[in-house]
């Protein structure tokens, strides 16, 4: 399938559906009904994968949200209006006095389930021209695709390595295809919202990244904060062996091939199966951005 950055993406006859009715279950998942050229009706399931923007949560980098209310918004935009076009108009004359929210946010773009583009890597790639992608020019066709899910939930906190993965995809039974998503359940989730999401939890080493990276996959998420070890694992490793490869190795992957991580996912212990759905994960457009945050939902054909 060719595409790019605004070019348009036939997804719907690529995966056989057009839109059709839908109704809300439980949280987290919804019921929809599509036509396919399959089937006449073909129902799936979406199951969310994301895990909140929360200034109420721990964070390294705090998160701020401000909220202005409906009342608080007239008088912005009255304010707004008189400022840049030159409009006079009085917000008292609106139903109730009131226009609509407004919510301003701080935040970085690793914040909440994101997608890191190879520009967050490094400055320089050693593949294609040199110059890493930023978040808005990766190809849209890597975001929508057959995923698989490993169980990791037995790792300590530190790095897996190409084995560990291995062990994984035979017990999920599967060999992932180019382009399909991997999925690592670290079962990180249990510590989010707390300082501890940000310490304990397993990543990957070289050899486990480019183990999958041989096989064709070029987006790998994790429930964990990072998709390499954390930060207290990493250093105290390169003090005792004085060995650079143990230094983010699993990001710095990306300065060599080229490749997406998408982090902080959640409820993957919420997919019935570690594989036969699909992942949606398109990452919000930000022009130069070394990231930008996603949605992420599986699909499942029930």
């Amino acid at each position: 399938m060719r595409g790019g950055p605004g070019a348009p993406v036939e997804l719907g006859r690529r995966y056989g559906f057009e839109r059709g009715s839908r109704r809300s279950l439980a949280a987290g998942t919804t019921i929809g009904t599509f036509r396919g050229a399959r089937s006449p009706e073909a129902r799936v399931r979406l199951i969310d994968l994301s895990s909140p923007v929360d200034s109420s949560s721990y964070e390294p980098d705090p998160v701020t949200h401000e909220v202005l209310t409906p009342r608080e918004g007239a008088v912005h935009m009255s304010s707004e209006m008189r400022e840049h076009f030159g409009i006079e108009f009085d917000p008292a004359e609106l139903p109730d006095g009131e226009f609509l929210s407004l919510d301003r946010i701080t935040l970085t773009t690793h914040t909440g389930t994101h997608v890191d583009a190879p520009s967050h890597y490094g400055s320089r790639a050693s593949y294609g021209d040199g110059v890493p992608k930023h978040i808005d020019q990766m190809p849209l066709e890597w975001f929508f695709n057959p995923g698989v899910v490993l169980d990791l939930t037995d790792a300590a906190t530190g790095a897996v390595g190409a084995d560990r993965v291995k062990e994984a995809l035979d017990r999920a039974g599967y060999a992932p295809r180019p382009l399909d998503i991997v999925l690592l359940h670290t079962g990180a989730q249990r510590n989010a919202g707390t300082s501890r999401y940000f310490t304990d939890f397993a990543g990957l080493d070289g050899s486990a990244v480019h183990l999958l990276l041989d096989m064709g996959v070029r987006v790998i998420g994790t429930d964990a904060f990072s998709l390499d070890a954390p930060f207290g694992d990493i250093i105290a490793r390169y003090r005792a062996s004085g060995d650079r490869s143990v230094l983010w190795p699993a990001h710095f992957a990306g300065r060599d091939r080229e490749y997406c991580q998408i982090e902080r996912l959640a409820n993957l212990e919420s997919l019935p199966r570690p594989h036969g759905f699909r992942v949606a994960c398109f990452p919000v457009k930000i022009a130069g951005g070394g990231a930008g945050w996603t949605r992420a939902v599986a699909v499942l054909d029930d």
